[in-house]
């Protein structure tokens, strides 16, 4: 065993375990004060659920199991984690050692958090509207039959692979380092088309929503540049040089696209905002992940500023073309997660077209992309569009006009009331 990389592989699964949490407080804080308890748990739920699922089966479908055309493992080859966990004098380890030399229980766990964190971005784009029951079948759902076999696609030897069919066809290997299609574009995608089938929330166009606590937007973005370390450095699964590297490139990337973000902001409303920089920092964070480790510093500098602007942009859409995304989830981590895979194309070191490379890597960055929103597309609208006909999304008009907490929680976040009439009593 390395125990080098097995350390680092297990601390880098604990960082991106962290990034939920990240995001709870991020979504949370740019949510009205009424439904910021129901965002923290849908995040819990993502972390609850989609654990449930990897151990069952979601581990095999992207990793363990036999591929099946490419496109998922075989759910019965891992059930359970058979594969990689196994009891000797009555203590559970791993079954063995992977290419790196760590325990492949590692792999699992590192795995697992990926997931996680994919399948709970996807929940800013639903706030305040959305029955917690309805969240915790979707994902279920959602990492069983979308996140784990794109998973196995890209990063298992499938379809999307850099040994793929479409890598073979074009002539170059399709790169995506930590997940700017896995994670990123299919996360967006499935959150547009959920959008699209549950409608808009009252108010939406006409009215003001204003995040209740922009400390927590803060506090979450620093989180997430956090644990993107694990996210981004942990995927050279091993403590070397390339997780170094990656973690230089995704620093320079975020800090790029927050001053870009932020400089497109002041041109276009005159000020610099905390909720500007937030998010600036997660779309840099996105738009490095696939190319952490192929760019120069140059190059992801460039890339980042160049995702700053085009996700401040792009966060505008949703007002002209009537979606209601109500976090932004399509402007920062769908555009963004394009913009860093299909960059690869022009800044990828040796291949792209301004790093010495040619026109063949754009071209399998670009179809690569596309068959990611495709897949994320279809698996969501079925699972979405039948859990509408059945269940329902919805929670009631009355029951989102007075607050989600209150009536799928039966808690406040903040209880003004109570500490009104306590400090009356005092005064008394």
């Amino acid at each position: 065993m390395d125990t080098g990389n097995a350390a680092w592989i297990l601390t880098s699964a604990s960082l991106v375990f962290l990034m939920t949490p990240g995001v709870a407080f991020f979504y949370g804080g740019m949510v009205r004060a009424k439904a910021v308890l129901n965002m923290m748990i849908m995040e819990a739920a993502a972390l609850s659920v989609t654990m449930v699922i990897w151990v069952f089966w979601g581990w095999s479908i992207a990793y363990a199991g036999k591929s099946i055309g490419g496109i998922f493992g075989d759910p019965a080859s891992g059930f359970l984690l058979k594969d990689s966990m196994i009891a000797k004098d009555g203590v559970f380890t791993s079954t063995g050692l992977n290419d790196n030399k760590y325990p492949v229980s590692i792999d699992v766990a590192f795995q697992a958090a990926f997931a996680m964190i994919t399948v709970a971005l996807i929940c800013g784009a639903i706030a305040e509207r959305v029955k917690y029951s309805t969240w915790m079948i979707f994902v279920a759902l959602w990492i069983t039959f979308d996140y784990a076999p794109l998973a196995h696609m890209v990063w298992n030897g499938g379809l999307l692979s850099a040994d793929g069919a479409i890598s073979q066809a074009i002539g170059a290997q399709a790169h995506d380092f930590a997940g700017g299609t896995v994670v990123h574009i299919n996360a967006a995608v499935a959150a547009l088309i959920i959008v699209l089938i549950i409608g808009k929330r009252k108010g939406f166009g006409t009215q003001p929503f204003r995040p209740h606590n922009v400390p927590f937007v803060m506090l979450g973005a620093f989180l997430l540049w956090f644990g993107w370390f694990g996210f981004n450095a942990g995927s050279a699964f091993a403590a070397n040089g390339t997780a170094g590297y990656a973690w230089v490139s995704t620093s320079a990337a975020t800090a790029a696209a927050m001053l870009s973000w932020g400089f497109t902001e002041k041109i276009r409303t005159g000020h610099y905002t905390a909720m500007g920089a937030a998010s600036g920092i997660v779309a840099g964070l996105v738009a490095i992940t696939p190319a952490a480790d192929v760019v120069s510093p140059l190059w992801a500098v460039v890339l980042g500023a160049i995702a700053g602007v085009l996700t401040c942009l792009a966060c505008g859409l949703k007002f002209k073309l009537g979606y209601d995304d109500s976090l932004d989830v399509v402007g920062v981590h769908g555009v963004g997660g394009f913009t860093g895979t299909v960059l690869i194309g022009f800044f990828g070191e040796g291949t792209g077209l301004l790093a010495g490379g040619d026109w063949r890597q754009l071209v399998v960055q670009l179809l690569v992309a596309l068959v990611a929103i495709i897949w994320s597309a279809v698996i969501t609208g079925i699972i979405a569009f039948a859990l509408e006909k059945t269940i329902g999304w919805r929670v009631t008009e009355a029951q989102e006009v007075g607050g989600i907490d209150l009536a799928d929680q039966g808690e406040r976040a903040y209880d003004f009331a109570g500490t009104a009439s306590s400090v009356l009593k005092e005064v008394k």
